[in-house]
């Protein structure tokens, strides 16, 4: 295996250990709720920390790495992530929980910037797109995570020790990919700041794009189970199908991504997802039946796959700003697309209903086909931007 295969591993492996152990917090909130008697309500409450966190996390991960590189801030914060996890199954009370709960989000949101950041300077070395393979190894994780915390909970692991076996597994991970992480570019331009600046025409238009996109993928996330449950009336073995065939479709597609944009470009690959987002949410809502609905989940899936990766490609090569600010700007408009997606999904269905709910958000695979056909001018130049 050559130096440019093992970076690629190197950083997949990165990718894993953060989708990991976010998927082994995730498969264990059922007993943080048991163990602190919390309500639905008072669980939806502490769940907001992680966000709350993620949003403070984004302006320090586009100065921190403008002007320190993305290496050293890998280093750092990979640590802090992975010996945090374990802090949230040792907290004894939500006095301390809170805190350590928006330290975790944080930390991952500055992760997910400065590794995509490292990621895309790896895209340019090897003049190729390989983003959204990368993002396909986190939703692997993703199922590896469930499926170790299921193992886990089995053998009767207590939470804090589920996620210090995760945490010591995360450890290896990073030392033993670290020396691939290579220093970038140091920036002392005006283009970084803890800050984040208005948007340019393009990185709005991607922000609003990945926001479109974001807020079906929080849908599918929050509400497939209750969908399949309550609409398409699955038997209660079949009702989490809709998620696997979405979570399925999700993994797969990206990592066929990154060939669809090498052949085709990035914007054509935008307007294809578009409409497979709207086709499926209409299939399911117009037939509600078991096979239909997962089939209209799995073209979601496949959908929603390439929009972050996507995004992340053409606002890393923002010519006004550094990838990392750019990065940031991008991600906090598509961080509140997956943040209000799932109560607004909420609010209509209690309006209506669930199936409205599921009309209008198909709505949004037409506007990034919109936003993606209308207006070309703007993605000038990024078309097929990688290597550049």
């Amino acid at each position: 295996m050559n130096y440019l295969s093992q970076r690629r591993v190197a950083l997949g492996a990165l990718f894993f250990f953060m989708g990991i152990c976010f998927a082994s917090w995730a498969a264990r909130i059922p007993e943080i709720q048991s163990k602190f008697q919390l309500s639905e309500g008072q669980l939806g409450t502490l769940l907001l920390c992680l966000p709350i966190g993620s949003m403070v996390g984004l302006p320090i991960a586009g100065w921190s790495v403008h002007h320190y590189g993305s290496r050293i801030v890998i280093l750092i914060c990979s640590f802090a992530y992975a010996l945090t996890l374990p802090l949230i199954g040792l907290a004894p009370n939500l006095w301390v929980i809170v805190p350590v709960l928006m330290i975790f989000g944080m930390l991952g949101n500055i992760m997910n910037i400065s590794l995509n950041t490292q990621a895309l300077g790896f895209e340019d070395q090897l003049g190729k797109s390989i983003l959204a393979s990368f993002h396909g190894v986190w939703s692997m994780a993703g199922f590896t995570g469930a499926g170790l915390g299921a193992g886990m909970i089995l053998l009767q692991f207590s939470p804090a020790a589920h996620y210090g076996v995760v945490a010591l597994l995360s450890l290896v991970i990073i030392l033993i990919s670290q020396k691939y992480v290579l220093n970038d570019k140091r920036k002392e331009d005006g283009s970084g700041g803890l800050v984040l600046k208005k948007p340019d025409p393009l990185l709005l238009r991607v922000g609003v794009i990945s926001f479109l996109g974001m807020m079906a993928e929080g849908c599918m996330f929050d509400w497939s189970g209750v969908y399949f449950k309550k609409i398409v009336e699955a038997e209660p073995e079949l009702v989490s199908l809709g998620y696997v065939c979405f979570m399925g479709a999700m993994a797969f597609g990206r990592f066929v991504t990154d060939k669809a944009i090498n052949r085709y470009g990035k914007i054509p690959v935008l307007q294809i997802s578009g409409i497979l987002i709207f086709l499926g949410l209409l299939l399911a809502v117009l037939f509600p039946s078991l096979y239909t609905a997962a089939l209209g989940f799995l073209l979601v899936g496949f959908g929603v796959a390439s929009i972050v990766p996507v995004s992340y490609g053409i606002a890393g090569r923002s010519k006004l700003y550094s990838p990392s600010v750019a990065l940031a700007m991008v991600s906090t408009l598509s961080f509140f697309g997956f943040l209000v997606g799932p109560p607004l999904i909420g609010f209509i269905a209690e309006a209506f209903n669930l199936q409205v709910s599921f009309a209008l958000i198909a709505i949004n695979g037409l506007g990034i086909l919109l936003l993606t056909s209308f207006g070309k001018q703007v993605f000038h130049g990024q078309e097929n931007s990688v290597g550049t």
